[in-house]
């Protein structure tokens, strides 16, 4: 399990460029994964002040940023893509299925301009929703 954890968490930062020059944190493509390494990545980002810049696909756990980093230190580029979907675990035959309460609680703490349009398209399910283009630009400023 830790040996999982900790592969989880080289990827998850292996997909971020860090910039030291302009303190912030590139996501440049991610395709997600467990929850765990994303949520202790971004509360370090949280805690360290920097910048957020969404630069490519951020997929599944990487939305996870929008509900623990602060909106006003989050900018998205044209090529940045959020993929939202309902919670879901893996059993150990390598199964998925569906975690609703995980799915609520992760749509709570969305903040509100992004809880309404993933409401507005039927809400958390099995199927990828994409906010991108127009729609992602009037939630979140375009990077300078």
């Amino acid at each position: 399990m830790r040996r999982a954890f900790v592969k989880a968490l080289m990827l998850a930062s292996a997909l971020l460029a860090i910039s030291p020059s302009a303190a912030e944190i590139r996501i440049i493509q991610s395709p997600g994964g467990q929850v765990g390494p994303f949520l202790d990545l971004f509360e370090k980002v949280r805690k360290s002040g920097e910048r957020v810049v969404i630069d490519g696909p951020c997929l599944s756990a990487c939305t996870l940023v929008l509900s623990i980093v602060p909106e006003e230190r989050i900018c998205v580029t044209k090529r940045a893509v959020l993929g939202f979907h309902a919670a879901r675990s893996v059993d150990r035959r390598g199964r998925f299925y569906a975690e609703p309460e995980a799915s609520v609680a992760v749509l709570a703490a969305y903040p509100g301009p992004v809880r309404d349009w993933i409401s507005r398209r039927g809400g958390l399910t099995s199927r990828l929703l994409l906010l991108k283009g127009r729609d992602l630009a009037a939630i979140y400023p375009r990077c300078r």
